[in-house]
């Protein structure tokens, strides 16, 4: 009984601003979540490793709770692209080290990525589309696919998305160009 109301006494005296900026956190892990699930498992391929990858980068947002809100969207995305690419950089270490001579070991992007689950909010046709789009994507060179993914699937400004590729904004503006020129013509190879 002790014990329970000592524990109720230090909930309450913590600040009211601390609860309210973990809310807040937690507010933009849940709405950023579904987006970073999508832009992981696009560069992945794998979708254990693209949830493995968010769940790291939601975990260590945790870390930066108390700095400004504006910086927690390019925060969250450099920390996860950086996760993407620890993942990739172990997955080419073990296709190249640990797998059998003459086996790559890689399964087709499209196996990996499809949810096997039937979901009735999609229409055929988006599913096409959208299979096409991810075939496009894929065919890109990374930078490129990470312009087109952050300026263009997840609406970031041009500075935010140069702050978490760690380049330019022209470099971002030319990769940008040259996706978009790359998944046009890829795109009307099905028309």
């Amino acid at each position: 009984m002790l014990a329970s109301m000592d524990t109720h006494a230090a909930r309450s005296s913590s600040p009211p601003a601390t609860a309210g900026v973990a809310t807040t956190l937690e507010l933009f892990l849940g709405d950023i979540g579904t987006r970073a699930f999508r832009f992981a498992e696009g560069a992945l391929r794998h979708r254990d490793d693209a949830q493995d990858a968010v769940q790291d980068a939601m975990t260590r947002m945790l870390d930066y709770r108390d700095r400004p809100a504006p910086e927690w969207t390019p925060l969250f995305w450099s920390i996860l692209r950086s996760r993407i690419v620890d993942v990739q950089r172990r997955g080419m270490f073990r296709l190249r080290w640990l797998a059998p001579q003459g086996d790559t070991g890689a399964v087709e992007w499209g196996e990996q990525w499809a949810d096997p689950a039937p979901d009735p909010q999609r229409h055929h046709d988006g599913r096409e589309a959208w299979s096409r789009l991810a075939q496009a994507l894929r065919s890109l060179p990374r930078r490129q696919r990470e312009a087109f993914s952050l300026r263009v699937l997840e609406e970031l400004d041009v500075a935010t998305t140069a702050r978490v590729m760690g380049c330019g904004e022209g470099a971002v503006k030319t990769h940008l160009s040259r996706a978009r020129i790359a998944l046009q013509r890829h795109l009307e190879e099905f028309r």
